[in-house]
């Protein structure tokens, strides 16, 4: 019922009909110019529908962009373009299907399960991507790679 009533007001302040009469043509730009200042609010049934399903599309590409998976994914891209810049040797160890060793992992790094990726050197933890920066900068990562 409201959109078809919203429909109908559409059509009638975008049509030209009765246009050479100021009386009708200056309360229908006034209505369009309101129509557009409060975003579109009347307009024909089909476009409302785009509009929704637009609205709950880029809902949804939200949710997924803010996904902790992709923001590990990335984070782990990141960690293996530093160690292979350094040139040094990595292994990855995909820990989510083991619990005991997710378990020793967010032990011993005292972090949870949605910060990984983290880095270890050995059996020393090192942490994520700004920790291993920070180490690589305070040539910590240097030392725990190449001990003397």
């Amino acid at each position: 019922m409201l959109s078809r009533l919203r429909d109908t007001l559409f059509r009638a302040i975008t049509t030209t009909r009765g246009d050479s009469f100021a009386a009708v043509r200056i309360p229908k730009e006034i209505a369009r110019d309101l129509n557009i200042t409060f975003g579109m609010f009347l307009a024909p049934c089909d476009e409302l529908t785009k509009r929704a399903e637009a609205g709950v599309r880029l809902a949804e590409r939200r949710a997924a962009a803010m996904s902790p998976k992709d923001r590990n994914v990335r984070e782990l891209a990141r960690i293996e373009e530093l160690l292979a810049a350094k040139g040094i040797a990595w292994k990855r160890l995909d820990v989510a299907g083991d619990e005991a060793t997710l378990a020793f992992v967010t032990l011993k790094t005292t972090c949870e399960k949605d910060e990984l990726p983290v880095v270890f050197v050995s059996d020393m933890p090192v942490g994520g991507y700004e920790a291993l920066v920070s180490a690589d900068i305070s040539g910590e990562l240097a030392r725990l790679v190449h001990p003397l």
